[in-house]
């Protein structure tokens, strides 16, 4: 079978992280879990460093010298499961708001389907949150549908975390111009697939707000993610305009 990658970014996860590898390293399918923890104060690394010893072969820790970001952590990790020959990466939060067991049916989406990216939805049928005010739930529906306007891409949850890239996604993507670091962070690995052309699916999971632990919105994370549409659909015009100019005219 393919090699499978979780990458799960930590800050402050120790109330969640045993209980979430166990319950990767519980399902059917073998999945490999690399944490990427920013020097949690609370020892989160500890917690995964002493569940390594026994499983050396299939959990795996960076440790960074502190609060550096969602998506430079996810970007470390992708790098690092590349080098490592891993077919599908998957990135998943470390709160329990991704339930592991889909994490069998985002694969099924690539492996089985032939999709190059699999998103775990929570508005591709309707509305799937659980433990959210109404308010963050509009918040949060409004700007997949404010980002599916302008960028134009056919993806309903466009601030999703929970997804199944095949390498070839990462190989094509260049990870070193990513320039978003949270929401937006998200919006542009999808909308940098979608530009490449590569088949997504989204898969329809149900999004659970976390239980134990701090959340890590803020509203610099939302300002990025606004504001960062307007960047990246500017850049794509752009580019589109000077491929026109230079080929076309």
């Amino acid at each position: 079978m393919s090699k499978c990658l979780v990458v799960v970014p930590t800050y402050n996860e120790v109330e969640n992280i045993d209980r979430l590898l166990k319950a990767v390293f519980s399902l059917p399918q073998e999945f490999h879990v690399l944490v990427v923890d920013d020097n949690s104060p609370d020892g989160t690394a500890d917690v995964v460093k002493r569940k390594m010893v026994g499983n050396s072969d299939r959990l795996f820790i960076i440790e960074r010298s502190g609060k550096l970001g969602l998506g430079t952590a996810y970007i470390t990790g992708f790098k690092w499961g590349l080098a490592a020959k891993y077919d599908y990466i998957f990135e998943m939060d470390a709160d329990f708001s991704h339930n592991p067991n889909d994490l069998i049916h985002l694969l099924n989406a690539c492996h089985k389907e032939g999709f190059d990216m699999a998103i775990g939805s929570r508005y591709v049928k309707g509305v799937n949150v659980v433990n959210w005010p109404m308010s963050r739930v509009l918040l949060s529906w409004l700007a997949s549908k404010y980002v599916r306007l302008i960028m134009r891409i056919d993806i309903h949850d466009t601030t999703a975390g929970f997804i199944c890239y095949k390498r070839k996604v990462l190989e094509k993507i260049n990870l070193d111009r990513i320039r978003f670091v949270g929401y937006a962070f998200q919006i542009e690995m999808k909308f940098k697939a979608h530009f490449s052309n590569f088949k997504i699916k989204e898969v329809p999971v149900v999004f659970t707000d976390r239980t134990h632990g701090l959340s890590k919105m803020s509203s610099g994370i939302i300002s990025e993610a606004v504001f960062g549409v307007f960047f990246m659909k500017f850049k794509s015009v752009f580019r589109k305009r000077k491929f026109q100019r230079k080929y076309f005219n």
